[in-house]
């Protein structure tokens, strides 16, 4: 089995990677992270969803938001953020926020939320936990992402296995994160078109 950083420098597959001094694991160990969307002839724009009420704006410029919940399970989530051409977008803005291993959101400060840009290779990740379902709605991440000049999109990531996904109206499949298991906690893709 692999650990998050190994899955982080697979998704890099460059060997400039910047997690230095980590050795990727033998080929055999590598997960296998395919895009999310398939990019082609009939390549969609990532579905917007409602922000809800517990956004925020001007979060912190961060990839580590597991530190705020060290008893969290731990899960480094990472993808692409493309055109509707299958070019990455360099700079695009990526905006998390999500509950806590309670189900609670940070409304007084900046727990669990952050932003961060992409590179120039449309690559974005963060470190965080897993949330928590609460009432009424199954476990989501929120995400805002916004392509330099361009309008922002707001929607949510979802968890794939989920007993509570066919009971959210908000829940829809297309946002469903490629979740893998890792000796560390889960490693989880997706890669969004704008």
């Amino acid at each position: 089995m692999f650990d998050r950083r190994t899955a982080l420098l697979t998704f890099f597959a460059a060997p400039a990677a910047p997690l230095v001094g980590v050795h990727p694991a033998s080929a055999q160990d590598r997960p296998t992270l395919e895009l999310t969307p398939s990019c082609g002839a009939q390549v969609q724009r990532t579905l917007a969803q409602t922000e809800g009420p517990y956004f925020k704006p001007d979060t912190p410029f961060r990839r580590d938001l597991a530190a705020d919940r060290p008893r969290g399970e731990k899960i480094t989530i990472a993808g692409l953020v493309l055109d509707t051409s299958c070019k990455p977008v360099d700079r695009a803005l990526i905006d998390v926020w999500q509950a806590d291993e309670t189900g609670a959101y940070d409304n007084s400060g900046f727990s669990l939320r952050g932003h961060q840009f992409s590179d120039e290779r449309g690559r974005w990740w963060f470190t965080t936990i897993v949330p928590a379902i609460y009432p009424g709605r199954t476990r989501h991440i929120h995400v805002k992402v916004q392509k330099p000049g361009a309008r922002v999109l707001t929607t949510q990531l979802y968890f794939p296995n989920e007993a509570l996904n066919r009971r959210d109206g908000l829940f829809d499949q297309r946002l469903l994160l490629r979740v893998t298991d890792a000796e560390d906690g889960k490693f989880g893709r997706y890669d969004f078109v704008v």
